[in-house]
């Protein structure tokens, strides 16, 4: 499978934004592996603004290391993070 880093590393001198056939023409250049490429040709036709955007889409996960349960405890924290920032307040 892709990683986030991967799709970044060979998108890196890609002008933006830039639509799906420039991203795959740009990772063939770049000599991206077919994992990179099967996930690139899976994208939506649309234009893109950076490379974050490209990944995102094409459903790569930016951070694969953490499992769901963590990644329900992070909402969580950040959720209850920004109700106490906004009482803080009153």
């Amino acid at each position: 499978m892709a990683s986030y880093t991967d799709v970044l590393d060979y998108l890196s001198a890609l002008d933006y934004p830039a639509g799906k056939d420039d991203v795959i023409r740009e990772a063939e250049q770049e000599g991206a592996p077919p994992e990179v490429l099967q996930a690139l040709r899976a994208l939506p036709a649309v234009d893109y603004a950076d490379g974050n955007q490209v990944a995102r889409s094409a459903g790569i996960d930016a951070a694969p290391e953490i499992d769901a349960s963590q990644r329900a405890a992070q909402a969580r924290d950040k959720r209850h993070q920004r109700v106490s920032q906004h009482l803080r307040g009153i």
